[in-house]
């Protein structure tokens, strides 16, 4: 899956870039200042990198020139993208080794066809692959063979997920899973109608049942990135990541299967707010560590977010404001949530 980062103070170009890229199969990160940019990119190595020209502090020129400064990020291609009054400046940034650039305003069709050609030559087109993406975190989307797949019913899409957590399965299981309201024969079913409607979404061979029980084919091995989450969870646990790998990793945490609505994907919900409640309190004593408070506050914040009630994150986020001199400190010591009032 071709990895892009995407650098742009206007958030909602941010934003636009990153639902076209991801719908159309993209593992996609985004910074909205290239300085943060230049440290995401210590431990996230994209297969391209899409910036604007004119941002505040650095200029995508200078980011660019800084990219080439570093061997390891050399040889990345790098796109920028420009109003009509700085063509100068991207005549400046392809002599400095820039590979494209897109002219502002763009459709998402002109973004598209600009990054595939782009990443056709170097390769790494997503329609070229011909594995498995499964992705659960904030989303609800499975790649294969380079598309998104089209799922025959919101149900097939959970069923597969359900297998895949869980490797081998009854039916019986699978049914008390995901309709754990009906009784035993309903349930029976609606496990089979939902099997048959995965299968025609994906291909006959994709579930495989022997002895009564029902597992994913053993060669799809898709690429999961729940199990990725929780592997460098794991790894932050044991002390093997730093803080830049560990802001790296919190950022890609998200709701499991967001929609759905059973029991087994609020145990699953459950288990990976635990994971990422861990990262954040390790990232949190990490940036205190090395004299960066605002961070720290900012993932005691999200932290809090998770789970308000979490009374070592409030104190925490009180130090981290005090040390600061950020009034919102007096906020935290009171156990004010600020960050989820609404405003409007």
């Amino acid at each position: 899956m071709p990895r892009i980062l995407v650098v742009d103070d206007d958030a909602a170009i941010l934003k636009l870039v990153s639902v076209i890229l991801s719908r159309a199969g993209h593992e996609v990160r985004t910074s909205n200042h290239p300085v943060e940019a230049l440290e995401l990119l210590k431990v996230f190595t994209p297969d391209l990198v899409i910036s604007d020209v004119v941002m505040p502090y650095m200029t995508g020129l200078e980011f660019l020139e800084k990219m080439r400064e570093h061997e390891h990020l050399s040889a990345i291609p790098f796109m920028l993208l420009s109003s009509h009054a700085e063509r100068g400046d991207v005549r400046r940034g392809m002599n400095l080794g820039a590979d494209d650039y897109l002219p502002k305003p763009f459709t998402p069709q002109d973004l598209m066809v600009a990054i595939d050609a782009r990443l056709r030559r170097a390769g790494l087109n997503v329609q070229a692959e011909g594995g498995m993406q499964a992705k659960a975190l904030g989303t609800a989307q499975v790649v294969w063979q380079g598309a998104a797949v089209s799922w025959v019913s919101r149900k097939a899409l959970e069923l597969f997920f359900f297998l895949l957590e869980h490797k081998e399965v009854t039916s019986w299981e699978a049914a008390e899973a995901l309709w754990p309201e009906k009784d035993e024969a309903r349930a029976s079913s609606l496990f089979h109608t939902t099997l048959h409607r995965l299968r025609r979404s994906l291909s006959s061979e994709t579930v495989v049942s022997a002895n009564r029980r029902y597992a994913l084919a053993g060669d799809l091995n898709p690429e999961y990135d729940v199990y990725r989450f929780e592997l460098l969870a794991t790894q932050a646990e044991h002390g093997s990541l730093g803080l830049e790998e560990m802001r790296e990793l919190t950022s890609q945490y998200g709701t499991f299967l967001p929609g759905a609505d059973s029991p087994w994907v609020d145990d699953v919900r459950s288990r990976l707010e635990q994971k990422q409640m861990g990262v954040l309190s390790l990232a949190a004593r990490a940036a205190t560590e090395v004299g960066k408070s605002k961070d720290a506050a900012q993932f005691h914040q999200r932290a809090l977010a998770i789970d308000p009630m979490s009374e070592l994150d409030w104190q925490g986020l009180a130090r981290a404001l005090d040390t600061i001199g950020d009034p919102r400190a007096r906020l935290a010591a009171q156990r004010e949530a600020w960050w989820a009032v609404d405003l409007d």
